[in-house]
């Protein structure tokens, strides 16, 4: 990575490319390996990148596409949401309800359809402006915004119960209310 040293520094967004990968991924693991091959390509295209461009976002495209490809040759979106839901902790003691709730939320936001939750993503936690995340994503902004107006409209309701959630709701016994 020779002669664009100031421009090329990719050791700054190992961080948000892991976020992102393991948000892809939904597997430790193999979001390290997605890592791994998206720096390897975006290091064989390296003469590709503008020293005045956004890094970041070049990455998170290289890393995108490193996904979806990787998506095409497996076939296995169903292994990995099964995988997903066996890591999913099934119950906790009452004393650990905000922990239960996170979980809850956590497996909320990996139920979304892959798209849905790849833009709100982009958004919501790497902070993305809705132009640089479509960018990423290589959509138009206005079918981002779907995405997002989806995907938001589809946790509001799982929390309302709609939809026929199948995961239990929590339960508190014992408390103030009974």
């Amino acid at each position: 990575m020779m002669g664009k040293k100031h421009g090329f520094n990719v050791v700054n967004q190992l961080a948000a490319l892991r976020r992102y990968a393991r948000s892809l991924s939904r597997n430790g693991d193999e979001a390290e390996d997605l890592v791994q091959d998206a720096l390897l390509r975006a290091y064989e295209k390296q003469a590709t990148f503008r020293t005045d461009g956004n890094i970041r976002n070049w990455l998170m495209s290289i890393l995108h596409n490193t996904h979806i490809d990787r998506l095409r040759r497996k076939r296995s979106v169903e292994r990995k949401h099964d995988s997903a839901a066996e890591m999913a902790e099934q119950s906790a003691p009452a004393s650990q309800e905000l922990s239960v709730r996170l979980a809850q939320i956590q497996a909320a936001f990996q139920d979304l359809p892959e798209d849905q939750r790849e833009a709100l993503h982009l958004v919501a936690i790497e902070e993305l402006s809705y132009q640089e995340a479509a960018d990423v994503l290589n959509i138009p902004m206005g079918t981002l915004m779907s995405r997002i107006s989806r995907a938001r409209a589809r946790l509001r309701n799982l929390e309302d119960g709609a939809e026929g959630d199948r995961r239990p709701r929590l339960r508190l016994i014992g408390g103030a209310d009974d």
